[in-house]
């Protein structure tokens, strides 16, 4: 059953197109992800989707009593009080019936009362019990540690909450109340490594469906199994995730274009031989295929080629409007040659990196060294020794002092402890994540003519290839978005000649198409690369080693390789401890029972022990589980799974005491 129906949908802003034609549905279980370079009209499309804005035409239908939980990209509180309290009133309903249960155990006491209570008790009770009421104080921790909050953030007041913290609590809310279908506008903004992996483990096991949009590959690898992409004017569908998407694409783009140069060329053809007869012998024939082709170029022009040929002609007319019956000689050719190709090519990055002279083979190496400031200790570090032509990764937690170690390999900032060593004939290109390089009192033009002393309209130029079009490159610096920032960054780091670049976080706010451009630059670089980044799709692409900051030892660890077989190793690692934590078995000795008389009280007796140990065990694995959920591991699988081992035993267990008791007396 669809649960959003999206039927010729457009929205316009006064003589401005945004994007039109959009169709879609959502099922449930559906995870479409919405893809395509910025400004496209994605986030206007999912604010339709939602209802807070409304579309120029065509339709949205939404199936009766949806529940949809929107997570924007300046997802805010429309409350008061602290993080705990946000989540936890997702959950009202359950202390009234709380208070309920109380109030009725009350009333227990009263023996006239007693049956006709005891039975609203127990449905009640069960019904609570079943929906999770005993349980949703775990389940609140579960998502607020995933999504990286720690228990001393529980409390924090909502005002005082930063950005970053305000939309991930917002996001934890939003997965708390568990609606039908969840549109989420760049959820992993604002999250770690750590963070994105629960997500994604965490909407693995989720029933809802999503619509999502980002610009995180390997998010959108995992949590997506539908593509849609948008072009002006245009949209198109892929069934599977990103990396599927990625393929379809270019077999459907390399599929399409060899139709249109085929059909294309079957016109030209066409169009030789009426030239040669229109005046001929063959006129007749010549005009008749002149007059078919008329129609044809007419109808290729409005809907297309591959449209226009696989239909006949009664159900082409009734889509096209033909101005002409005939068009001349001259025109008709004209056209063809003027036809264009079905494959849309959107303007792209022009990035290109200047490589200095080699550098030595040593470029980077440290020794003992320690990270932080003089009030507060970071990590340490393994003796590194970087070379030429390496490109390692530095991951870690949002504060782990990522950007700090770049620093102070700069030395922007000085060590706590050891010393950091550059090797010989170093031109270090340096993109900072805040983008200190550049003036937000300049305009754009100001920061490359500063840079270069080009001549404005070589600026002008210059600043195209870098999407920066018309009046752009008038913009005041201060008044660019997240990803005008970041292009105009690279442009000026593209002026460099440079041999060893260090990057952070140069993905942020960059779309899709522009993230490719920058991996595949990255991946020619000759030179050594030291990045900073949260895109594990870039670090896969780029990275030859992976430095990683584990904030619980407050150490670097290095690892030589990419990071899909380090969460691959981490994988295995995590098994074999699984494996032999299995191995292990604990033996209860029985209780000797009591000396009885009869059969039947030893037989009784018998039983009664053997629930008396079961219940005991059990009661030993519910509190082994509890405490897990309390400190809930990051793996989503696995706390889902946690939450229903406790329910499984929980019944168990109630079923047992109920045996239990049955024996007494």
């Amino acid at each position: 059953m669809s649960l959003i129906t999206v039927n010729s949908l457009s929205k316009s802003y006064g003589p401005t197109d945004i994007f039109s034609g959009v169709s879609f549905t959502v099922a449930k279980g559906a995870r479409l992800a919405v893809v395509g370079p910025n400004g496209i009209g994605k986030t206007s499309l999912m604010r339709i989707l939602v209802g807070v804005d409304e579309a120029t035409s065509g339709t949205v239908s939404r199936s009766r009593g949806l529940r949809i939980g929107y997570l924007s990209q300046e997802a805010d509180f429309q409350m008061t009080g602290t993080l705990w309290d946000a989540c936890e009133s997702v959950f009202s309903h359950f202390k009234v019936e709380q208070e309920e249960l109380h109030r009725l155990e009350a009333l227990m006491s009263d023996p006239a009362q007693f049956e006709e209570v005891m039975e609203r008790y127990g449905k009640l009770q069960e019904d609570f019990e079943r929906r999770g009421g005993y349980t949703y104080m775990t389940k609140i921790r579960q998502v607020l540690t995933g999504l990286g909050f720690s228990e001393a953030d529980y409390q924090l007041d909502l005002d005082h909450l930063s950005g970053g913290q305000r939309t991930r609590g917002f996001l934890a809310r939003l997965l708390l109340e568990d609606p039908d279908l969840l549109l989420l506008d760049e959820p992993t903004n604002h999250l770690d490594i750590a963070a994105v992996e629960w997500l994604e483990g965490y909407l693995s096991q989720w029933e809802g469906a999503a619509i999502i949009i980002s610009h995180d590959r390997f998010f959108l690898d995992k949590a997506s199994n539908v593509i849609l992409e948008m072009f002006p004017g245009a949209t198109e569908i892929y069934r599977g995730n990103y990396s599927a998407y990625l393929k379809q694409r270019v077999e459907r783009m390399t599929r399409r274009q060899e139709v249109f140069d085929s059909e294309k060329e079957k016109l030209q053809k066409e169009m030789e031989y009426i030239r040669k007869n229109v005046a001929g012998q063959n006129v007749l024939q010549a005009k008749g295929k002149l007059k078919r082709l008329s129609r044809i170029i007419q109808a290729i022009e409005q809907i297309g080629m591959e449209a226009a040929l696989k239909q006949k002609w009664s159900e082409t007319a009734a889509e096209v409007s033909v101005t002409t019956s005939i068009l001349s000689v001259e025109e008709a050719g004209r056209r063809i040659n003027a036809l264009q190709s079905p494959v849309r090519q959107l303007p792209n990055l022009h990035l290109r990196l200047n490589q200095a002279a080699r550098s030595g083979d040593m470029v980077i190496r440290t020794e003992n060294l320690k990270v932080g400031f003089s009030d507060k200790f970071l990590f340490s570090s393994p003796n590194i020794d970087l070379r030429r032509g390496d490109c390692a990764a530095l991951i870690g937690p949002n504060g782990a002092g990522k950007s700090t170690f770049l620093k102070t390999i700069l030395g922007q900032i000085p060590p706590l402890a050891g010393e950091v060593t550059l090797g010989e004939s170093l031109h270090i290109g340096y993109f900072a994540q805040a983008h200190e390089s550049l003036d937000p009192k300049k305009s754009v033009i100001d920061e490359i003519i500063h840079a270069t002393n080009w001549l404005p309209q070589k600026a002008r130029e210059y600043l195209g290839k870098y999407l920066f079009s018309g009046d752009d490159a008038f913009k005041m610096v201060s008044m660019l978005s997240g990803g005008e920032r970041g292009r105009l960054a690279l442009a000026k780091l593209a002026l460099q000649d440079t041999n060893l670049l260090l990057l952070d976080e140069p993905t942020n706010h960059l779309d899709i198409p522009s993230q490719e451009i920058l991996e595949a630059v990255l991946d020619d670089y000759q030179g050594t690369i030291l990045l900073v980044t949260h895109d594990r799709y870039l670090v896969d692409a780029v990275a030859t080693q992976i430095w990683e900051i584990d904030t619980d030892e407050s150490h670097l660890i290095i690892f030589k390789g990419i990071y899909s077989q380090l969460k691959e190793e981490r994988e295995k690692d995590l098994a074999r401890r699984a494996a032999a934590q299995a191995e292990v078995t604990v033996v209860t000795e029985p209780r000797k029972a009591k000396s009885v008389s009869t059969k039947e009280d030893r037989r009784k007796n018998a039983k009664k022990q053997e629930l008396e140990n079961k219940i005991a065990a059990l009661e030993a694995e519910l509190g082994e589980i509890g405490n897990k959920l309390a400190n809930p591991p990051r793996d989503a699988g696995e706390v889902i799974k946690l939450a229903k081992d406790y329910d499984r035993v929980q019944k168990e267990m109630d079923e047992k005491m109920e045996e239990w008791e049955g024996l007494q007396g």
